[in-house]
């Protein structure tokens, strides 16, 4: 959760709405769809997981809108210090799909925002 809220916080600083949902993994996609309606109502939207980073593409199938994805360093078995999730988003198929680095949240949270102020004037 600490890369997560990294992204929030970094979203809010630019002066975005940020709505939080956390504990959504491959492991409880049915969690998923008790937040769907956030989901898809979001300009954008930052994963930020660990493990075998599966669920960037598991939600970038879902929506309709930009995802910032963010491998992390903490998981069980062979993640590799976050190298199994990057090279997993980075081979992400959903067309709307970005990868940052290892536990960048602050990258996420503004590419995040440069997004949802597209077509804004400066």
């Amino acid at each position: 959760m600490p890369i997560a809220e990294e992204a929030a916080v970094t979203a809010e600083i630019m002066g975005n709405a940020v709505d939080r949902v956390y504990d959504i993994g491959v492991a409880r996609v049915h969690r998923l769809f008790d937040s769907r309606e956030r989901l898809f109502n979001a300009n954008v939207i930052v994963v930020v997981a660990g493990m075998e980073g599966a669920l960037a593409s598991t939600i970038g199938v879902f929506v309709h809108c930009p995802v910032a994805s963010v491998p992390t360093s903490v998981g069980c078995g062979a993640s590799f210090e976050g190298l199994a999730a990057l090279l997993s988003m980075l081979n992400c198929c959903s067309p709307e799909s970005l990868t940052a680095n290892i536990d960048n949240g602050f990258g996420a949270g503004y590419f995040a925002s440069l997004i949802n102020h597209m077509g804004e004037e400066q």
